[in-house]
């Protein structure tokens, strides 16, 4: 039986583990941590009573964004690997019994998408689509090219992808820099193309870096994190959560951050209440990115329709924060709370996870995705 005294040994140990491992630059080789360590420092997240978390698979490096597949199958795309992973939950176990990487070699294919059986994978510059991919998880097809009419910076190139209500394609184009303008208006913007790749165009502007966005159940509209610029300061500008009801709408970067923080460089230029505020100015530095409206049946009814958030956590401050997800309470499109959700990757100043994104399974459950563990985690509620 362990007592208080030996769990705390058993911390200590493995903080010095992780620490050792660190200082050997495990994670830059691997981009996961051994199952049979994660299998204890879960035990350090934290969530509201009557939820649960558990390890949902392992072994699958720097996991990024997930998407479901009609048959069940869960892809999840990688920004560090090169690679895109089809996890298979075979006896219904809610656990992935196989791990199958199914492309590889991409560029930063960090975004992954769905539709009408086949999987659709965001490198930098351009979006590819493997036909009938769950049919030929271990002998995949090769893919077809949608759309190369992107730009092809690395930095901030990486991508979320999403199909929305509309049946277009959603593709962000992030800030080629910290802050600047770019004459190529394609920059600080979401983009939405057809499924075919035709009729690419520009959605909404003014957003630095959004890696992940979803749609109001209810309304259809687009929400989105934005991540805020960096050298203000450890505590500006705020990350955001932002409501884009309809095309056409500024959102004020590089002009304005949060909502009506003026750019020390650009934003003489425009005024703060030209362009539209967040809905909620998110922690600064937090590196907010996935984002879902929980639409299932499993956790409580004050949970429907409200947004989970993956915050990777913070580069750049003396005092690390985010490593957690985070929940935003709305009603009628403004949000009336925004608190922690579930937290625990973060001991002190080290980290041992990063999440990444979420998502509502079909039965309830949240999975979130951890590129620096290399893992998905499944939370449950039983009252």
């Amino acid at each position: 039986m362990w007592t208080a005294s030996r769990k705390g040994t058993l911390f200590l140990v493995i903080v010095l583990l992780l620490c050792i491992l660190s200082t050997l630059g495990y994670w830059r080789w691997t981009g996961q941590l051994p199952r049979s360590l994660l299998e204890l420092l879960i035990d350090r997240i934290r969530l509201p009573p009557g939820f649960t978390i558990q390890l949902y698979a392992t072994h699958v490096p720097n996991a990024r964004s997930m998407v479901l597949g009609s048959r069940g199958t869960l892809f999840v795309g990688s920004r560090g690997s090169g690679r895109v992973y089809a996890l298979v939950d075979h006896d219904h176990g809610n656990k992935a019994n196989d791990v199958i990487i199914v492309a590889r070699g991409l560029n930063m294919p960090n975004g992954v998408a769905f539709r009408d059986g086949a999987l659709y994978v965001a490198e930098v510059n351009r979006v590819l689509r493997y036909d009938d991919i769950e049919a030929r998880l271990t002998n995949p097809p090769a893919p077809v090219v949608v759309n190369t009419a992107l730009p092809s910076d690395s930095r901030h190139g990486w991508k979320f992808i999403g199909f929305g209500p509309d049946g277009w394609l959603y593709v962000p184009v992030g800030a080629p820099c910290n802050v600047c303008e770019r004459a190529d208006d394609r920059y600080a913007t979401i983009m939405r193309m057809h499924a075919d790749g035709s009729g690419l165009e520009v959605f909404a502007r003014g957003i630095r870096n959004t890696v992940g966005f979803d749609w109001n159940p209810q309304t259809h509209a687009l929400w989105f994190t934005d991540n805020g610029r960096d050298l203000l300061g450890e505590d500006l500008p705020p990350d955001e959560l932002n409501y884009a009801p309809s095309a056409g709408i500024h959102f004020g970067f590089p002009y304005c951050h949060g909502k009506d923080i003026t750019d020390p460089e650009f934003g003489w230029k425009h005024a703060c209440r030209e362009f539209v505020p967040p809905v909620v100015e998110l922690g600064a530095h937090v590196a907010a990115l996935g984002i879902r409206f929980y639409t299932g049946q499993m956790f409580p009814h004050t949970y429907q329709n409200q947004v989970f958030i993956a915050e990777h956590g913070s580069w750049n401050r003396s005092t690390p924060v985010g490593y957690r997800v985070t929940l935003v309470d709305l009603e009628d499109n403004r949000a009336v709370k925004y608190e922690p959700f579930a937290t625990g990757w973060l001991i002190g100043r080290f980290k041992w996870g990063r999440p990444v994104d979420v998502l509502v399974m079909p039965d309830g459950a949240l999975l979130v995705s951890d590129d620096f563990a290399g893992a998905i985690y499944r939370i449950t509620y039983q009252q």
